[in-house]
């Protein structure tokens, strides 16, 4: 995939969404706004993305490419049941989660097949993350390529 220069701009976030993430333990905000940074900075670099969307979906911050209908929705949020683990979400129905445990079985956690899982004590894993970020962004532009 080619790669724009371009530096990333990270919006601050609409009202409802800086709202989600306030109400969010401390250690689950802070991994989960390091997720987003790192959405933006992606997709900026990203040929064919394009701006992101950013909004609420099932209560949860979630980015869509809805100007460019290029990619598969990105959602985060805190794991039910645990204060030391958050999650970035994918579209169940898509073929991601396989390709991200092909790629990256020994360098990331997986929950089920829907969501990539970080501690929230442990460094952000943002090589492989970055890498799985940009085929979600980029997911309808290569479905349309495969056909």
């Amino acid at each position: 995939m080619s790669r724009r220069n371009n530096k990333a701009t990270i919006p601050e976030p609409p009202a409802d969404v800086a709202a989600v993430f306030e109400k969010y333990p401390a250690a689950v905000r802070k991994k989960l706004l390091a997720v987003r940074k790192l959405i933006f900075e992606t997709a900026a670099k990203t040929d064919g993305v394009g701006p992101l969307t950013e909004t609420l979906k099932w209560g949860e911050p979630s980015y869509l490419t809805e100007t460019s209908k290029s990619g598969s929705t990105i959602r985060l949020g805190p794991v039910k049941g645990s204060s030391n683990q958050c999650a970035v979400y994918f579209i169940c129905t898509t073929d991601l989660l396989d390709s991200f445990r092909t790629l990256f079985a020994d360098d990331l956690t997986f929950g089920g097949n829907r969501s990539i899982l970080l501690e929230t004590a442990d460094p952000l894993p943002k090589g492989p993350l970055a890498s799985c970020l940009e085929m979600a962004l980029t997911y309808k532009l290569r479905k349309k390529k495969r056909k």
